[in-house]
């Protein structure tokens, strides 16, 4: 049906917010989203401003959900997710469950130890293949992901002061976003907006999402992957985002329980491989080497 709406809606309708969407968002008492898709690449021809203006459309409802709401979303295992990840259905069962079946209390303990070390610092840099990135987290406390929304979870975030980061770079898995597959992301910082971006596939739908608004190109959240029961690279951002010994930088839209003020229509997360050569450095000491923690 959304390839369906793409292809045939007029300006007037992608650009419409739904009066039966807001309505439900706000009356609801929770959301769960359950994904299940047939065909994972149906919006792959999708021309990216139509996807860009249909996102601007749907951010009063996507905000409430987020923001003001108890949510869970989860996969349900079907083929066309099984492919993405190079599975049969029976492994990617297994896959699923080996991500999901944690001791979800020792989770928390253990992001606790990491959130009260990085909570009083002030700068991080990122190091890595291509990559030589800095940003200040300064009063901005980490919010810990242990099993209450997302399942699988396991990750702790952090809203980045909007102007801090300076330096570039490079992310090795494509960042997937609204069907698409955008590979060989580099991205160049300055004052905390995107200065330079160039990427090796789909780089029209790189440039169509940083131009969505004034937001767009700025960092909403820096994540820290903490599952280490996932360990293979999905395409399936659920799963990806959380991989332990990767982090993530989302362009866009910041939450407002971190702290941050970047407002945008976007939220794009992109992870980062650090398990080979990689380091998180805060305030010039290094607290992860290649995925494992030093704290």
């Amino acid at each position: 049906m959304n390839k369906i709406f793409y292809d045939c809606a007029s300006e007037e309708q992608l650009s419409h917010t739904s009066r039966i969407r807001l309505y439900e968002a706000k009356n609801c008492d929770a959301a769960i989203i359950i994904h299940a898709p047939a065909n994972s690449k149906a919006l792959s021809a999708v021309d990216p401003s139509k996807m860009s203006m249909k996102s601007k459309a749907n951010k009063a409802v996507s905000e409430i959900i987020v923001n003001k709401k108890r949510w869970v979303l989860a996969n349900y295992p079907t083929q066309a997710l099984a492919q993405d990840a190079e599975m049969s259905l029976d492994e990617y069962e297994e896959f699923l469950f080996s991500a999901t079946n944690l001791d979800w209390a020792k989770v928390d303990r253990e992001q606790e130890g990491i959130k009260k070390v990085v909570d009083r610092g002030n700068m991080i840099c990122i190091v890595g293949e291509d990559t030589d990135l800095t940003f200040s987290i300064k009063g901005r406390k980490g919010i810990k992901c242990s099993g209450s929304c997302n399942m699988p979870d396991g990750e702790i975030f952090y809203a980045p002061v909007e102007n801090s980061a300076n330096g570039h770079i490079y992310y090795e898995f494509p960042a997937i976003h609204g069907g698409k597959e955008v590979s060989g992301i580099r991205l160049g910082f300055e004052k905390g907006k995107v200065v330079k971006a160039t990427a090796e596939k789909n780089e029209e739908y790189l440039f169509a999402m940083l131009d969505t608004d004034k937001g767009a190109r700025f960092i909403g959240e820096f994540g820290i992957g903490t599952n280490y029961g996932i360990k293979k690279f999905t395409k399936d951002i659920l799963f990806d985002e959380k991989i332990g010994g990767t982090i993530h930088l989302a362009l866009g839209r910041s939450y407002k329980e971190s702290g941050g003020k970047n407002d945008s229509a976007v939220h794009w997360d992109m992870i980062k491989d650090l398990r080979d050569r990689g380091a998180i450095y805060l305030d010039g000491k290094r607290i992860q080497e290649n995925g494992k923690f030093l704290i």
